[in-house]
């Protein structure tokens, strides 16, 4: 075993755990899912059938992450935040055959008791609020918040605010890191 759980962890046959993976109390991992390596999965996370984690995802306490959900590498799921799988759930209906994509691109965040309904792709290096509900797709590097979430601006790489100058060029604070915004979109040119 080249991860480590928790003994009240449940991990179910049939999951993939990568080199480094850290899995605390209370937590369950079903079969079919697949996390990469150094993920850290904290305490009382389920983790469904057949959802993929890239590698370094950190997944806060109380996250439950349904089939459906993608997330590549370096995402980090805050606090209590929670993914949904089906537009209509109803409990005497079943959809297990209708469960929606979503998609988390490389270096999002998620903050703490957001919900993210699905069918919904969050762009690389976004940044969600504490509390937002995601309805719609998220750009790239979009800092979003509120209920229904709404776009207030832009981050870095580093999740600090960018302030584009007259020629749609932004300085990350923390790193120097170069932004361009061209046609409503974000890229990182150095």
């Amino acid at each position: 075993m080249n991860y480590s759980a928790h003994e009240t962890a449940v991990i179910d046959p049939g999951c993939s755990i990568g080199e480094g993976t850290k899995i605390w109390h209370f937590s369950h991992i079903m079969p079919n899912a697949r996390l990469g390596k150094n993920c850290n999965i904290g305490q009382n996370v389920v983790v469904s059938p057949d959802v993929i984690l890239g590698s370094n995802v950190k997944v806060q306490n109380n996250v439950s992450i349904y089939t459906g959900v993608v997330c590549e590498d370096d995402v980090f799921l805050g606090p209590s935040m929670v993914f949904t799988n089906v537009i209509n759930p109803r409990s005497h209906v079943i959809r297990r055959d209708q469960y929606a994509v979503t998609l988390v691109r490389k270096g999002a965040s998620i903050g703490a008791n957001a919900t993210i309904v699905c069918g919904n792709e969050i762009g690389a290096f976004a940044l969600i609020g504490a509390g937002s509900v995601i309805t719609k797709p998220v750009p790239a590097y979009a800092l979003i918040v509120g209920n229904p979430g709404r776009q207030i601006g832009w981050v870095s790489e580093h999740g600090h605010r960018l302030e584009f100058d007259d020629q749609n060029r932004a300085k990350c604070v923390e790193t120097g890191q170069l932004y361009t915004l061209e046609n409503n979109q974000v890229k990182r040119i150095a």
